[in-house]
């Protein structure tokens, strides 16, 4: 399972941003669409939320990619 460290450097990034971000996706639009096809789940739970805020601490799955949210140094 990959696992892709994303460090936030703001109070918390919307979820389809997320995705595009770490190459996930090519656009905002086709996170969103990412997000409402139920493949994505926050800290285990499916988010059907698609700008759901992100923050430091949150893991993010999308099949077999997991996404820790660290803080900035």
């Amino acid at each position: 399972m990959p696992q892709i460290d994303f460090v936030l450097d703001r109070e918390f990034v919307e979820l389809n941003q997320l995705l595009k971000l770490v190459g996930l996706c090519d656009s905002g639009g086709a996170g969103k669409a990412l997000v409402a096809s139920g493949a994505v789940s926050v800290d285990g739970t499916v988010e059907w939320r698609k700008t759901c805020k992100i923050r430091v601490g949150q893991r993010v799955t999308v099949g077999d990619a997991v996404i820790e949210v660290v803080a900035a140094d």
